[in-house]
């Protein structure tokens, strides 16, 4: 699911580290508040052995009350610090979550250009989830105390030596136990993570194409697929809560059995005149909160190793988005041209090339329309068009005014692009809203301007609610028509310079077609540049320009009649014109 290219042989976990340590000064207080807390855990046993050896001895009230109160007002002091602990570790996890959430976003985006991407997509977010959850609960608390458990093993051995060698040897199996935790459970959740990421993007895959599952009966098919998929996953997970819930039942009856043993020899010691009753009761009470931070590090531990491996693949998520936040120079909006030069372009993750070696160029107010039989790479230079794909070689480049598009920070490359895919894709919102990009500083007469300009206007207006209707989800609202000719006013917003329309007609009827000759050649004549993947013949009435692609490989470029009649002469003789439509200039189903 991570770039490759990005591993590092560091630890991936450290830009995510980094992160928290930027916050040691709360980190230290925290710190501070645990030495405290975990000091004043000793309180219970010092007011049991006052009780014990001095308070019954002298049957004196006046002490007890006296050791009664200063108890009260010790155990409220840490209760009180206890709460505050907990509120900064989930200001800090809240902290986490905002620092990185907008990187995380945006290399969720990123992952499907960039890789093949295995799972749904959204494991990231849910990464972010476990890092916050974790920093904010109680198995991050339980590490803190760690440390503090020398501390309690001193007091038991100045009670008596011996007492304080099996809470040593208890604390040391106990250590042994954690770390067969971490061996059985780390690969369980590694791999149940993966099984959880696939079947969650089966269940999102199913939603999205619910008509056509119900509507071909694919329903037990795909049930079968996911039941497959869920056992897996439950079948990892069970090893997994099996190995750190099992260790943990363990670990609980070890410190009852240790806590026994405390007693057990406190008591032999006492019948040896080598300690008093109440050294009895305060050594058992000191040795169950010296074992109890290891004790819920084990119960947590489960928790501890999702947040470690979520911070791992943050890690090399955030190298990867880190390549994208470099600095770069503003440069001019473009105005003088479009040129392509040697270029090579494989889909995310793969090596073999869809394109090869492609070159041309397009000035101000020119029209190309790309035409090629299924396969032969027109949607893949869609995409190398307005950068979503990169150039496979050092060599290849897309260029506007001289400057390849990695030359600009996306979100300003952007203004300066318009985009129509071929499988169109709106957002939940209203029709100005996605007509605008979501800009929240546009205008209404940018966006009416937008509509006219894709000859949408009318048809919007004519909507329920007009520009302001919600088109709900990916655009169900709307027919596929009407998506297609919002999705045009999209790519028009702003009057970008590039235009790139991948089979912009393949859903429009006659009025439709006639709108969007009349948008192209509204591009031509404000000096941009269009792009046009012709999926009908109608498409390229508007272009001056046509390129022919066969086999990822540029096969004629120039003047549109002389490509188109270089085409027509390449058909055996006495085909139609109906055979030259589909051989020539039919994209459906490009690459």
């Amino acid at each position: 699911m991570i770039l490759s290219r990005h591993r590092k042989t560091h630890d991936p976990r450290r830009p995510v580290l980094d992160l928290v340590a930027e916050q040691r000064r709360v980190l230290l207080c925290v710190a501070a508040f645990s030495g405290v807390i975990n000091v004043l855990a000793l309180t219970g046993s010092f007011y049991m052995l006052q009780v014990y050896d001095r308070v019954l001895p002298s049957q004196s009230v006046a002490t007890l009350v006296g050791l009664s109160i200063l108890i009260l007002v010790l155990f409220s002091i840490s209760g009180v610090l206890e709460f505050v602990r907990s509120r900064i570790m989930s200001r800090v996890g809240n902290k986490l979550d905002l620092t990185l959430s907008p990187k995380i976003f945006k290399a969720v985006q990123l992952i499907p250009l960039r890789t093949r991407a295995g799972g749904d997509g959204m494991q990231p977010l849910r990464d972010l989830d476990q890092v916050r959850s974790f920093t904010a609960g109680p198995g991050l608390a339980a590490l803190f105390d760690l440390p503090w458990i020398p501390i309690y093993l001193c007091f038991v051995y100045m009670l008596h030596p011996m007492l304080a060698l099996v809470a040593a040897g208890g604390a040391t199996l106990l250590v042994l136990l954690t770390i067969l935790t971490e061996y059985m459970s780390s690969r369980p959740m590694l791999a149940a993570a993966a099984a959880g990421s696939r079947r969650l993007a089966l269940a999102e895959s199913a939603r999205r194409n619910a008509e056509a599952i119900f509507a071909m009966g694919l329903a037990p098919a795909i049930s079968r697929r996911y039941e497959r998929i869920n056992d897996e996953y439950l079948v990892h997970q069970l090893k997994a809560s099996d190995a750190a819930g099992g260790i943990g039942n363990i670990t609980k009856v070890l410190r009852l059995l240790l806590q026994s043993a405390v007693l057990g020899l406190g008591g032999y010691l006492v019948i040896q005149h080598e300690l008093t009753a109440g050294a009895i009761i305060a050594a058992s009470i000191t040795v169950s909160r010296a074992l109890a931070p290891i004790e819920a590090s084990i119960t947590h531990w489960k928790g501890f190793v999702s947040a470690r491996q979520a911070m791992a693949r943050l890690g090399e998520l955030l190298g990867a988005v880190r390549d994208q936040e470099r600095a770069v120079v503003a440069l001019p909006a473009p105005q003088r041209e479009l040129r392509i030069e040697q270029l090579f372009v494989a889909p995310p993750g793969q090596t073999d090339a869809i394109l090869r070696n492609v070159s041309f160029a397009a000035a101000r107010g020119e029209a190309v329309g790309v035409i090629g039989p299924s396969g032969s790479g027109k949607s893949t230079l869609a995409r190398a068009l307005v950068g979503a794909w990169l150039p496979t070689t050092a060599s290849g480049s897309v260029r506007l005014d001289g400057a390849s598009l990695d030359q600009w920070q996306p979100d300003q490359l952007g203004r300066h692009i318009g985009y129509m895919p071929q499988d169109v894709e709106l957002f939940s919102g209203t029709v100005a809203d996605n007509i605008a990009r979501f800009d929240p500083a546009a205008s209404s007469e940018e966006v009416v301007a937008a509509a006219k300009a894709a000859g949408a206007h009318d048809m919007i207006v004519n909507l329920q609610h007009g520009y302001q209707t919600v088109i709900g989800e990916g655009g169900r609202a709307l027919s596929g028509g009407e998506r297609q000719r919002v999705a045009l006013a999209r790519a028009l917003y702003g009057s970008p310079f590039l235009v790139v329309l991948d089979e912009p007609n393949a859903s429009l009827d006659a009025s439709g077609d006639s709108a969007l000759l009349d948008a192209i050649m509204g591009v031509r004549k404000r000096g941009g540049i269009a792009v046009v993947i012709a999926h009908r013949p109608s498409a390229l009435s508007a272009v001056n320009r046509v390129l022919m692609l066969a086999n990822g490989q540029v096969r004629a470029f120039g003047p549109k009649d002389e490509v188109l009649r270089a085409v027509l002469q390449s058909v055996p003789q006495g085909a139609g014109s109906e055979v030259v439509a589909q051989t020539s200039v039919s994209a459906a189903g490009g690459a």
